[in-house]
Parts: C-alpha cells; sequence; structure tokens
C-alpha cells in the first residue's frame, strides 16, 4: 500500500425506499473524568456493538465520553478528547484532552471499565493502554502490523485483538492484572484470497470476539473475507476454523452479532450493501447471506459500521457519503433486516456509531465536520430522534460513551 493510498483513506476516506426482505437459515451443526462508580462488563470492549439491554432505571449524572482522532492530521486533535454527556438529555459538554497518545482512531474499553485501549494508526503501528482513573498511559506495544484501525477487548479480560489495514494483519497481545499490554502473542496475515476487485492487497478492518467466546472473527476489506479463528486462551496464538467470502468487490468493513447469537450483521463498504450472515457457535463458521440495500438510493456512499440494539428488535447502519443513518427492523429471531427508513446523521463522514451502556442514545462520530451527533432512541420502535446540535471534535473518528 503506497504513502498516498494511506494517507487517502485515512483523511479522505478511501473507498472504492425499503428493500425486499431476506432470510437465511442458520448453519448446519456439523460444518478521565471519573470512570464509572460500578462499572459493568460492556459488549463494547468485545468490539461486538450490541446494544445492551435497557434496566428499569437509566444512569444518572453526567458520564464519561472518549473520543478517538487523528493527531497527525491537518486540524486534528491533540489525543483522546475527554467529555461527559448527559445521560437523560445527550448533552456533550467538553473536558479536556488525554495527550500521550498518537492517532487514536479507534478505542475500547475493558470488560472491567477501568482501562482504555487505543490503536495508534501508524504505518509502524501500536497499541496503547490508558489506565481512566488518574489518566496515566501504560504504555504502548508494537502491533507489528501497519495502521491498526480497530481493537477489541476478549470478554475475559486478558487478551487484546487489533486489526490492521495498511498489512491486512490481525494481532493478539495479553492483558496483564494492571491492564496493561505485554508484547504480543500471534501476528497473523491474510495471505489468501487473493485481493478483490480494485484492491491492491488484504485490508483487516475489525476483529471481534464471536458470542460463543473461543471464536474471534477478523473481517477484511481487501480480500472480500471473514476469517474466523480459534482463540487458545492461554497462549494466545490463533488457529485459523473457517472462512467466509462475500461477492467480489463487496469490501466488507465491520460485522456486528445479534443478541441471540445465531445471526450478524455484515456492512459491506465498497458496494454499499449490508448482509445477513448465519453463525454456528460451535464451529465458529459464518455463512454470508445476498446483499441487501443500504436505503441510500443512488448516491455515492460507503457504509462504515452497524450496530443492533440490546432487545435484538432494529439495526442501524452509517453511511458515509449520503451522511445518514439507515434503520432496519430485525425479525425472524435475526434471520431477516428489514430496511424501514433513513435518517440524516447531522454531520459529515459518520465513521463510527455507538450505543450508551443503557442503549437510550446513539452516538456518531462524524470524520470530516468534526462533530459528534447524539440521538435518542426509542425502545418501542426504534425511531431515532435528535439529541440537538453535534458537539465539535476535532476530526472525530471515534466516539466511546461509557
Amino acid at each position: 500500500m503506497s504513502r498516498a493510498d494511506w494517507s487517502r483513506r485515512r483523511f479522505v476516506g478511501a473507498l472504492a425506499g425499503t428493500a425486499a426482505a431476506a432470510a437465511l437459515p442458520a448453519c448446519d451443526e456439523d460444518t478521565p473524568t471519573d470512570p464509572p462508580a460500578d462499572p459493568p462488563t460492556d459488549p463494547r470492549a468485545t468490539g461486538t456493538s450490541t446494544g445492551p439491554q435497557r434496566g428499569s432505571e437509566p444512569p444518572s449524572g453526567p458520564r464519561p465520553l472518549y473520543l478517538g482522532t487523528y493527531t497527525s492530521a491537518d486540524g486534528g486533535g491533540k489525543g483522546i478528547a475527554t467529555a461527559t454527556y448527559d445521560s437523560a438529555t445527550g448533552r456533550i459538554e467538553g473536558t479536556g484532552v488525554l495527550t500521550g497518545v498518537g492517532d487514536p482512531s479507534y478505542l475500547a474499553v475493558h470488560p472491567d471499565g477501568r482501562t482504555l485501549y487505543a490503536v495508534n494508526e501508524r504505518e509502524d503501528g501500536a497499541v496503547t493502554a490508558v489506565r481512566l482513573s488518574d489518566r496515566r498511559v501504560l504504555g504502548s506495544r508494537s502491533t507489528g502490523g501497519a495502521g491498526p484501525c480497530h481493537l477489541s477487548v476478549h470478554p475475559g479480560g486478558r487478551w487484546l485483538l487489533s486489526a490492521h489495514y495498511g498489512s491486512g494483519s490481525v494481532a493478539v497481545h495479553p492483558i496483564d492484572a494492571s491492564g496493561a499490554l505485554e508484547e504480543r502473542t500471534e501476528l497473523v496475515t491474510h495471505s489468501a484470497p487473493p485481493p478483490g476487485p480494485g484492491q491492491q492487497g488484504p485490508h483487516a478492518h475489525q476483529f471481534v470476539t464471536g458470542p460463543d467466546g473461543g471464536h474471534v472473527l477478523a473481517v477484511d476489506l481487501g480480500t472480500d473475507t471473514v476469517y474466523t479463528y480459534r482463540l487458545d486462551e492461554e497462549a494466545g496464538t490463533l488457529t485459523e476454523a473457517a472462512r467466509a467470502s462475500t461477492r467480489p468487490g463487496a469490501g466488507p468493513r465491520h460485522l456486528t452479532f445479534h443478541p441471540g447469537g445465531r445471526y450478524a450483521y455484515l456492512a459491506n463498504e465498497v458496494d454499499d450493501t449490508v448482509a445477513v450472515c448465519a453463525y454456528d457457535p460451535g464451529s465458529g463458521r459464518l455463512r454470508i447471506g445476498e446483499a441487501q440495500s443500504t436505503g441510500t438510493g443512488s448516491a455515492v456512499s460507503h457504509p462504515a459500521q452497524i450496530l443492533v440494539t440490546g432487545n435484538g428488535r432494529y439495526a442501524y447502519l452509517a453511511n458515509r457519503g449520503h451522511n445518514s443513518l439507515t434503520r432496519y427492523a430485525v425479525e425472524a429471531d435475526g434471520a431477516r433486516l428489514r430496511l424501514l427508513d433513513t435518517v440524516p446523521v447531522g454531520g459529515d463522514f459518520p465513521r463510527q456509531i455507538a450505543f450508551s451502556p443503557d442503549g437510550a442514545l446513539l452516538f456518531a462520530a462524524n470524520q470530516r465536520s468534526g462533530t459528534v451527533s447524539v440521538f435518542h432512541v426509542d425502545e418501542d420502535g426504534g425511531g431515532l430522534r435528535s439529541a440537538g446540535e453535534p458537539f465539535a471534535s476535532p476530526v472525530a473518528v471515534c466516539a466511546l460513551p461509557l
């Protein structure tokens, strides 16, 4: 990948009506601000992007919000921006910047809520740990890959998973008892199948844990493939278990699981589609269904991230270019998506979206406008209602509400 292509991906976004619902059968079985006072185990640590179930009482008072950026971009941030948000109104107030972390374009929190992790999206890639109680940077570790753009924490809290767009590889790092990172135990580069149409090589874009906990899945835009690995939870090593291919040129970017654990939804960046996938927890095998519309019409648009509500009834897709959020009804226990509508995101180039811990708010980080939009999520109908004017944050590429 040339330096010019690398720059274009980061700062410009290198990207190459109601749709009929498509059902998919299951796979065959045989094939600081202060951190939260009582940090829950957060599904966003695993990178599954499934919204939490709503409790009877939403959290009260200001809640922490961390914002990722590109520090080396013109007009970019100075580090990880810190803020708070009101869980009732969605209003955001900035509180400062956590410095000492370069190009923190994607963020994740440890399941115990005490440590924040960030990628350092540079050609010489690294991942960094930050203790939230005193905002101390616990150190960085090389990923061995170029341009890490996604990371997640295994639900057991012992392993950090990272994906590298530039080199098309994935890595595993141990997490010690303090939350700090140790030297990586695994690095795998996607050497096959060959790159898809218009791609020069593999581009790993996401690395997440499956709902069974024993399998981890890597989504690679460059090879049009989702790779399933078995994670050795003692050694931190990977063994490939399965591969699933999209249609050529789809450019898969982001995968999220339905709470039932048997279905997942795949956002395809290049051809502007989504797909329902069947998942077999026993084998880790993923089966990708037919491509479906994002509702963006003839506009040039590229899906970024897809979320599913904690009750499994609705899914939301961020569309860059169309600058909207698509809402789907999830039907047939997760086997079908039905397109409902699109809502303007109120910013330019929504790179990433996230739910608040109670699932009542949805945050969208808009890269080109340098803003974060907030929406109230209706639990019954899944409708989105703007919480007000977007919050300004330089080159906002990730929002992590705690």
